[in-house]
């Protein structure tokens, strides 16, 4: 059964000492990291709509759960080891199927399953893991494998450009193992985290969807990460979550109780941070708003 602690959107209102950490310098005083639901098995690929609806996955369960803006927690599609997500501009949703097939799905707003991409060069992706949708509807994709490693077809863990016509290039093959990315909203820069080596990179993205100009953004990996209106990056990185400058310069650091996994913006004017940690969702209000790129 999962555990609500308080209901949207007064949740900033109502204070968990057990869960509160420190205020940010990035958000409004006296605002804390506060968790808003919990019980779950493993939670990530957190992502929200312009309607203030928040989804994200739970792995183990093969779930990907729905949280509305009244606190109503529901089970809103199964799918096999769902992982990334990321809501499309029409309410689609892009789906990383990190077991089973080991896909790129999308689910339309109707619930109808489209597969997007299922391997590469005649073969099934290692395990699909975090996603972002550029502005032209092409979709970067990271591929590293966790866990059983007996069912690898793939010569390495690497990152996918899916076009808009679902062409799969491979843009990254040079990583320990891939996780976390996240692009600007012009779509000329993508972010990139090697979750083994605990390095973030970035990379300009070109007018076919490639990547050129790998420069190295900071020292620490991330699982999920997004990204701010001011062009802050926020990466999920052992026990917090570490804000950086577009420069790469360490701003802040918001420390949870868990590990977290990823992060979105979302809520009243896209202020609200969102972070899914392996059993819980936590929210935080920030000063920032989110870059509308989740």
């Amino acid at each position: 059964m999962k555990t609500i602690l308080f209901l949207l959107p007064v949740w900033l209102a109502a204070v968990n000492p057990e869960f509160a950490s420190p205020s940010s310098p990035l958000s409004p005083a006296g605002s804390s990291c506060q968790k808003i639901v919990g019980g779950f098995q493993f939670t990530e690929g957190i992502t929200a709509d312009p309607n203030g609806i928040l989804y994200f996955s739970d792995i183990p369960a093969g779930s990907i759960f729905k949280l509305t803006p009244d606190g109503k927690v529901s089970v809103f599609l199964k799918a096999s080891g769902p992982n990334g997500l990321q809501v499309t501009p029409d309410g689609s949703l892009v789906i990383c199927e990190s077991a089973g097939p080991r896909r790129l799905l999308l689910a339309t707003r109707s619930k109808t399953i489209i597969t997007l991409a299922d391997g590469y060069n005649g073969k099934k992706f290692n395990s699909p893991n975090d996603c972002w949708m550029d502005p032209k509807g092409g979709i970067y994709m990271t591929d590293p494998r966790y866990g059983n490693r007996d069912d690898i077809q793939q010569d390495g863990e690497h990152v996918y450009y899916i076009t808009p016509a679902r062409k799969v290039l491979r843009v990254v093959d040079d990583m320990e193992r891939p996780n976390g990315l996240i692009g600007t909203p012009d779509g000329k820069k993508l972010y990139i985290a090697d979750h083994a080596a605990g390095k973030t990179w970035l990379y300009d993205i070109q007018q076919d969807g490639t990547l050129a100009n790998k420069r190295l953004f900071c020292s620490d990996g991330s699982d999920g990460m997004t990204i701010d209106n001011q062009g802050n990056v926020y990466l999920t990185w052992r026990r917090q979550v570490r804000i950086y400058s577009p420069d790469g310069i360490l701003l802040d650091s918001i420390t949870l109780p868990e590990s977290p996994t990823n992060a979105c913006f979302g809520g009243p004017q896209q202020k609200t941070l969102y972070i899914t940690a392996p059993f819980s969702v936590y929210a935080m209000e920030m000063k920032t708003q989110g870059a509308g790129t989740n």
